[in-house]
């Protein structure tokens, strides 16, 4: 039997390139987008739309789904948005926002995902989390503290649903060639004490994510993950050798040492 799949945010980047390899592999899938009338129908999967801020849209589609297939397998919590800015500056009504997205989204997603799951006893959730969540990066912060939120929740909540059967996991990538920098909400870059450091910060963000991996690689690690019914780990990590080493160093040297090496990196 084909999988049944759900993948939030599937109508570009690394939604879009998974949604096509599990497609290519035989998986129904059944992508989402805010507004997929701005998008090409793709002919691989369907897109439906599906807003993570918003009850409804979420049950409307799982009910559609359900209704259809009877049951999905595996969710892939995708959907997620960036955010730039000083802390100080920062519009925290942007914040709350961005949390909403990357991680009250997701937290909907799973309690709305989680009851077909257990009547059935089998199921996988992917929460698509981020390197980043695993430090404090600077201009940032709050993207920085959404997914390390998200990472820490699916901690929990997988200790809770395994009797059922269901297993949940996060898969953080690093720098992947999207289009992420074009959706992020960027604080404007003010005359302030915050000026230069910052827009030198944007620059090496962006220059990161041009010269990122290819999301074929996500799609890839995830179709394998899927395919492995054994003993998932918790957290998984995919991206370039010196992303995944950065989480090494954090744990192994002092913190006042890690920082200096982050402000170095962002030229700061």
């Amino acid at each position: 039997m084909s999988k049944i799949v759900l993948i939030t945010g599937a109508s570009s980047g690394l939604g879009k390139a998974t949604s096509e390899f599990l497609s290519s592999k035989g998986y129904k899938v059944y992508g989402t987008s805010r507004d997929p009338s701005k998008y090409t129908s793709p002919s691989s999967y369907k897109l439906l739309k599906l807003d993570v801020n918003d009850v409804a849209s979420i049950d409307f589609t799982i009910n559609f789904i359900l209704k259809k297939e009877k049951r999905i397998d595996l969710l892939i919590n995708n959907a997620g948005v960036g955010i730039t800015g000083p802390g100080e500056e920062t519009d925290v009504s942007e914040m709350k926002k961005n949390f909403n997205t990357n991680f009250f989204g997701a937290v909907l997603l799973m309690q709305k995902v989680l009851p077909t799951m257990r009547d059935n006893k089998k199921g996988l959730i992917i929460n698509i989390s981020s390197i980043a969540g695993y430090m404090g990066l600077p201009y940032r912060g709050c993207y920085s503290a959404s997914k390390g939120a998200l990472q820490l929740f699916t901690e929990s909540i997988r200790m809770e649903v395994k009797k059922f059967g269901v297993d949940i996991l996060t898969l953080a990538p690093g720098a992947f060639s999207t289009n992420i920098a074009d959706r992020r909400y960027h604080s404007p870059i003010k005359n302030g004490p915050y000026k230069d450091d910052y827009k030198k910060s944007l620059e090496e963000m962006n220059k990161h994510v041009s010269d990122g991996s290819n999301p074929l690689e996500i799609a890839e690690f995830i179709y394998n993950l899927s395919n492995n019914e054994s003993k998932y780990r918790v957290h998984y990590k995919i991206g370039a050798w010196l992303q995944k080493f950065s989480l090494i160093l954090k744990k192994i040297l002092p913190d006042t040492v890690y920082e200096k090496i982050l402000m170095s990196f962002y030229k700061i």
